[in-house]
């Protein structure tokens, strides 16, 4: 995976976890037990150099060196399940033929110790992972992984250490994942020879999101002088002049333990996690001195400017203001962790929130959509820097920007900040670390990298208290210390880049004409014997691909090794003025979370597609004596964060019932709870809707979020869109999040009068934020929750006057109670939307929009959750997945992903991501069914697919999601068990049985070669009970 690092203000969150696993410590505390060891002690060849408290994050730091190759180890001992390794190793390439992304993916395609092809998505099936991935960063690769599991945790261990060290690097794979010349239809060399590779595809999608190649453009001209100059995702028309020879001494060269840096977090023995890497990679290899450091850019003496084109936008709000520019600022050295922590908080505090000077000054006029996508600090190179600018401006208005800009940063100089708004931001930094996520170790990992990557010292920059308070010291002496950081970092500073970017009719065109131009350089002097070698080496990797594997050298966990039950989550239903409320006790670290969830059933339809922008903006409107300024600022004083989005719940037991609403979430400090319930409601009683020029900003801002997600989710555009007219769940749920709600929020944009928006979002708020229709939740510490309850109740009490009865506009309402205990027709129940006429039906629908690689969707209507079929189709999806669809999308048809999936609400969906082969895909869909009818599976693949599904279904929950399901959909812990125990019993007759009964199809349809307008006519035409959505260039 390429990924482009931006870096934020991270999210350090805690986490706390029961659980039972063979190979752990007795004792209590992994980080007490850390504390142990002593500088200067050798264990298993490593010497230790350090041991560090990190109170803040509840952790102890080890670190390490390697005797015998310099390998540097970082180990964070924390009280956590959820074990996490990784290596990375710095890449620094200098073209953009994307040597280190195709390497990344090559080397997981099998290894000495484990020379099956693919380990690497095998282990995704012969583990209980929690998180497998790798990223090729623009200086440097991670392979990381995270399990609960110890054995599991050795297994992966195991394989990750033989694929990056050990690797086989064969030449086949590198066809496959890099690039590779061959017909067209592999099986006839009459027809034309064209490029192919998995990354090739995936950066082609990469690049046609305008917001992507900006980012890249800026980075690129911003630090021209090394590494940072190139693509090291690899730039499509560069990729095939790589080489397999230059991909192996790549690979000799910076993957060496003396180049790499391990880390490992979590509550197991280090001294297992040094034995292992040592006896299994590190003994093997000697000391070398890598040639792999990024020298300081040469600082410009200068400013420079830049200009670059990309793809017109068809989604965009305003079509006629397209024109992005951005200043961005070269600053210092990310190893000072001080240095860059306080020019973190100088850039939230000049971007973030409406309270920014930036805001005030770029977005309020509405001179642009929204911020450039590159917006703020970035501390993933070397030296950091510093970005702002907008995009969706006119061409005529891109001088004006500039001085804008030059401008803020003056009256920062001159004015500064406010008091309050600086105990707002430390206010945030203290919410993120007691704030506990479930994935905490790849957070932490993520954190560290780019600093470390560098030689900087990963512990200072765990040690975040400190900084704070070095960072208040600098304050009290020195009052303009952030002025004077202004006026050094950007008055100041004459390394500074301006990059102008506007859309070109023919900017895809000309693109497809340099990629027919590099085909013809590579294709024009090939002889006819060097034709018949390519045909020859295409048949071989279709055969390759096409044979079954022998994955028995890969180590496994057994079906029997996961737990028989689930860990049961204990909530109490109470009530609170007649509003049921869920209360659920759990170690939440000093806080406290809130959430309400929002009946829409007496909303009128004429109201229903504006929904979406009514929780996008009723907590930025401003309320009660607060304008939305003050109210924003109150919420980052107060909250850590107060959130409205919206839901539909289907129905565990039937396909055609659904509960639909508005939840709103919200947390805070234990302290801080009568604080942040006095804001809901304020947001209840008061709320303004009377500023239309507010309203036109933050309308303009979310169909920009909303057209620039479409190329990064199209898979998941394409399943909704295809889901909506097989349920009445997929249908709201298309109106809501779908490519309906992205042309709705556009036509709104485009609209220059917005006052009927204005009197609709008053009519939307009485008939949602009414408290006869509302239910709420808390996930507070034991002690707190009697002081939360009384609490709540006062809100509820504060609320009611926004009581009273209203009809619901469906006919038709199934009532269900919360509490399994309580009585049909008490107020703790469901209202849940029955549509017993709904008629399922047969579209296709084919969107066109400028990309270069497609997303297709098929999706099938089954059964609900409850249903006794509902956990065989799970299987069979995963199954299909992994041993089907797999080999055909990604292997054979060069799509970075693709797979099919089991939605809760009963829809069976396949997808394809990034995707240039979109007729062969379909086939697939239907091959795969075909496959699984016949049986064509083993005993031994369906113990895979249960692995993985277990893998997601065991997942952990952090303790502010504890009991969400059941609050919000009715999923009990009993019918958690029940389904549980469904998987372990599903057997290979029950996956031929709901293959052949739920997936009749039409008859398979050729698989041709078609240019796009002929593609989307073949599509037209096609006849099965699936929905289709599909994307591919303009013709």
């Amino acid at each position: 995976m390429f990924r482009q690092c931006r870096t934020v203000l991270r999210r350090l969150r805690d986490l706390s976890l029961q659980g039972r696993n063979p190979w752990r410590w007795n004792s209590s505390s992994a980080a007490q037990r850390a504390l142990q060891y002593e500088a200067g002690q050798k264990i298993h060849g490593f010497t230790v150099q350090e041991v560090t408290s990190v109170p803040d994050l509840f952790l102890t730091a080890v670190k390490l060196t390697h005797d015998g190759t310099g390998a540097q180890y970082l180990h964070a001992a924390r009280d956590d399940k959820n074990n996490l390794f990784s290596v990375q190793f710095r890449t620094t390439p200098m073209d953009s033929t994307g040597v280190p992304h195709i390497l990344e993916h090559t080397v997981l395609c099998g290894s000495q110790k484990y020379p099956c092809r693919d380990p690497f998505f095998k282990m995704l099936n012969r583990s209980l992972s929690t998180f497998m991935n790798a990223f090729t960063a623009s200086d440097y690769t991670m392979y990381p992984f995270s399990t609960q599991n110890a054995k599991d945790f050795q297994n992966l261990l195991s394989v990750y250490l033989d694929a990056v060290f050990f690797p086989c690097l064969r030449e086949m794979d590198f066809w496959q994942e890099g690039w590779r010349l061959e017909n067209e239809n592999p099986q006839d060399p009459s027809s034309p020879v064209v490029f192919k590779g998995v990354v090739f595809n995936e950066m082609k999608g990469a690049f046609s999101n305008n917001e992507q190649v900006y980012a890249q453009h800026l980075q690129n001209k911003l630090l021209p002088d090394h590494t940072y100059s190139v693509v090291s995702g690899g730039e499509p028309l560069s990729i095939p002049d790589l080489t397999w020879e230059q991909l192996k001494e790549f690979h000799q060269t910076h993957y060496h333990p003396s180049n790499a840096r391990f880390f490992t977090y979590g509550d197991l023995p280090l001294e297992q996690h040094l034995k292992q890497i040592h006896e299994e990679a590190l003994v093997k290899f000697e000391r070398t001195e890598p040639n792999t450091a990024v020298p300081p850019q040469t600082q410009w003496t200068n400013p420079r400017e830049g200009h670059v084109t990309c793809s017109p936008d068809s989604m965009a709000p305003d079509p006629t203001r397209q024109n992005t520019v951005c200043v961005s600022y070269l600053l210092a050295d990310i190893t000072d962790t001080f240095e860059s922590f306080t020019l973190n908080l100088l850039s939230s505090l000049m971007v973030s929130g409406p309270n920014s000077p930036f805001y005030k000054a770029l977005i309020e006029p509405k001179i642009g959509s929204d911020f450039s996508s590159v917006v703020g600090y970035d501390g993933s190179t070397r030296q950091a820097s510093f970005s702002i600018g907008l995009q969706g401006v006119a061409e005529s208005d891109i001088e004006s920007v500039k001085h804008i800009i030059s401008h803020t940063v003056d009256d920062i100089i001159a004015n500064g900040f406010e008091e309050e708004q600086i105990e707002a931001l430390l206010h945030k930094i203290e919410i993120q670390m007691k704030h506990q996520s479930t994935s905490f170790g790849l957070s932490l990992a993520s954190y560290i990298a780019s600093c470390w990557n560098h030689d900087g010292d990963p512990v200072k920059l765990l040690q975040i208290s400190q900084h704070v308070s070095q960072f208040r010291q600098c304050l009290k002496d020195n009052p303009r210390y952030l002025e004077d950081k202004v006026q050094q970092y950007f008055k100041n500073n004459s390394h500074r880049l301006t990059l102008s970017m506007s859309p070109d009719d023919s900017y895809l065109e000309k693109q497809a004409q340099a990629e027919d131009s590099k085909l013809h350089q590579k294709t024009q002097s090939l002889t006819e014997s060097q034709r018949q070698d390519i045909y020859k080496k295409g048949l071989e990797l279709l055969s390759v691909q096409s044979a079954t594997q022998d994955a028995s050298c890969l180590p496994a966990l057994k079906v029997t090794d996961i737990e028989s039950t689930i860990q049961y989550t204990p909530v109490q239903i109470s009530t609170a003025g007649c509003v049921p409320v869920q209360y659920c006790e759990q170690p939440t670290n000093g806080m406290v979370y809130f959430r309400a969830l929002c009946s829409l059933n007496s909303l009128p339809e004429d109201l229903r597609d504006y929904v979406p922008l009514f929780c996008s903006v009723i907590t930025k409107l401003g309320c009660g004596n607060m304008d939305y300024r003050q109210q924003a600022q109150r919420m980052e004083l107060k909250t850590g964060g107060m959130s409205v989005t919206p839901q539909v719940l289907p129905d565990l037991e039937d396909l055609d019932v659904y509960e639909q609403g508005v939840l709103l979430s919200s947390s805070c400090l234990e302290k801080n709870l009568p604080e942040m319930l006095h804001l809901w409601t304020e947001v209840f009683n008061s709320p303004h809707f009377d500023d239309e020029e507010r309203l036109k900003v933050l309308v303009m801002m979310a169909a920009q979020e909303l057209a620039n997600g479409i190329s990064y989710s199209g898979h998941m555009y394409a399943m909704t869109h295809a889901a909506r007219c097989l349920t009445p769940t997929a249908d709201l749920q298309e109106a809501f999040t779908g490519m309906h709600q992205v042309k709705f929020m556009k036509r709104i944009a485009e609209s220059p009068d917005l006052t009927h928006i204005l009197r609709k979002l008053p009519r939307i708020k009485r008939h949602l934020l009414n408290p006869d229709y509302m239910r709420c939740a808390v996930n507070a510490a034991p002690q707190k929750v009697s002081d939360a309850a009384v609490q709540v109740e006062r809100f509820v009490g504060d609320i009611g006057s926004n009581r009273k009865e209203r009809r619901p506009v469906r006919p038709h309402i199934t009532e269900r109670v919360l509490d399994p205990h309580a009585s049909p027709g008490s107020s703790q129940s469901q209202k849940l939307i029955s549509e017993p006429h709904f008629k399922p039906c047969q579209m296709k629908t084919f969107f066109q929009l400028p990309f270069p690689v497609n997303f297709v969707s098929e999706c099938v209507r089954t059964v609900p959750f409850m249903h006794k079929d509902y956990a065989s189709l799970c299987i069979l999806a995963r199954m299909m997945s992994a041993k089907f669809l797999h080999g055909e999308i990604r292997e054979k048809g060069g799509a970075y992903g693709g797979g099919a999936k089991m939605g809760a609400g009963g829809l069976f969906s396949f997808y394809s991501y990034r995707d240039p082969n979109s007729m062969a895909t379909l086939s697939a869909f239907r091959g795969g069914v075909e496959w699984a009818r016949s049986g064509k599976f083993s005993q031994q693949d369906i113990d895979e697919a249960k692995l993985s599904i277990f893998s997601a279904v065991d997942a952990p929950v952090a303790p502010s999601d504890k009991g969400l399901s059941r609050f919000l959909s009715g999923l009990t812990d009993e019918m958690r068990q029940q389904h549980r125990e469904r998987l372990f019993a599903v057997a290979e007759r029950d996956l031929i049985d709901v293959a052949s009964r739920y997936f009749i199809m039409a008859p398979l349809i050729p698989v041709m070669h078609l240019k796009p307008c002929s593609l989307k006519a073949s599509l037209l035409v096609h006849d099965s009970w699936f929905y289709m959505f599909h994307t591919f260039l303009n013709c």
